[in-house]
């Protein structure tokens, strides 16, 4: 495993993170219900892999995430990973602007102090943990004086309930904006082979800031783990589903990237995520690899991206053949 500080702070983090999205179930991701002692088996084989960093959030599963961590967690796990949750999204129904209707449930997004810490109380209560250390605002709202969110953030530091922060779902001039009123560790963005440009437009201005760029998304929820997975259907309300990857003609144009692809995983002896994976973090030195996990076999196959070098050329090549299949906005 290779690790790396995040930001400018002392936490010394794994470059490849658990992201517990998945683990939350849901109408998202109906496919799979895990259960304590599942996350218990996934966090040990963390350890095992050297992965020390895990993502959650407050609505993945409206709650679940963090419930099942916070149960996996208990006694010696809790301190052997860093603990990043979020706060702006919540379901309280006391404030802030409509975001989405899920699993039953009106979510809110709001940035105000008052909801900010709230929203880390109710972190702290789920996963039954004295500090967090790290708390990313995930979704940016500017209805909401950043002044005010980094002031209640900062509050949060000095009461060491939290120790670090970093922001999700937002563009340059948030950073910028956020930078004036304390230090943020990271950005958690989306970034992927066939979704490029948000990180490009954003790396100039993390290494202004020292900030580390934490990318979600780099395998689009499967699309590209294998061709096979791009002709597949799925329910309403599933994730997968309301991504752009299922549509012609961007489709075939996938299609036509594993064909791009397949030569190049026999060259360097590897699986399709392993290329797609070591081509995402030749993009950029002070990059976390965000990665969901719901199997232990997936996490193992993540962790050997790490030592995949690719050629230039190669670097190249997949960046030229994916431009067909590449859309610029893209809301998850």
């Amino acid at each position: 495993m290779k690790y790396q500080k995040l930001g400018k702070t002392d936490l010394n983090a794994s470059v490849v993170a658990f992201g517990a999205w998945g683990i939350g179930g849901g109408i998202v991701w109906p496919d799979m219900s895990l259960g304590v002692k599942d996350v218990e088996r996934l966090l040990d084989a963390a350890t095992e892999l050297g992965i020390n960093y895990i993502d959650t959030a407050p609505v993945y599963g409206t709650g679940v995430s963090e419930d099942l961590l916070g149960k996996a967690l208990k006694g010696a796990r809790r301190e052997k990973f860093l603990l990043q949750t979020k706060c702006s999204l919540n379901w309280r129904g006391d404030g802030g602007n409509y975001h989405y209707e899920r699993d039953g449930v009106t979510v809110n997004n709001d940035t105000s102090a008052r909801a900010v810490k709230q929203d880390v109380e109710d972190s702290l209560k789920r996963m039954g943990t004295d500090y967090i250390d790290l708390i990313v605002v995930h979704y940016v709202c500017k209805d909401w004086p950043v002044e005010e969110t980094m002031g209640a953030l900062q509050e949060l530091i000095k009461e060491g309930k939290i120790r670090a922060v970093g922001l999700s779902n937002s563009q340059p001039g948030d950073l910028e904006e956020y930078s004036k009123y304390g230090t943020v560790a990271l950005v958690q963005e989306f970034f992927s082979l066939l979704s490029p440009y948000h990180g490009g437009d954003y790396f100039p201005v993390t290494d202004k800031h020292g900030t580390t760029f934490q990318v979600y998304g780099a395998l689009e929820e499967g699309f590209l783990t294998a061709p096979d997975f791009v002709d597949r259907t799925f329910p309403a309300g599933d994730v997968r589903g309301k991504l752009p990857w299922i549509h012609e003609p961007i489709k075939g144009n996938i299609h036509k990237l594993f064909d791009v692809m397949k030569p190049l995983t026999e060259k360097y002896n590897c699986t399709y995520s392993n290329l797609v994976q070591a081509w995402t973090l030749a993009q950029y030195p002070n990059l976390s690899l965000l990665t969901g996990f719901r199997r232990v076999e997936t996490m193992e196959n993540t962790c050997k991206s790490l030592d995949l070098q690719l050629e230039a050329a190669d670097i190249a090549l997949l960046s030229e053949a994916a431009k067909p299949a590449q859309v610029k906005v893209l809301d998850k």
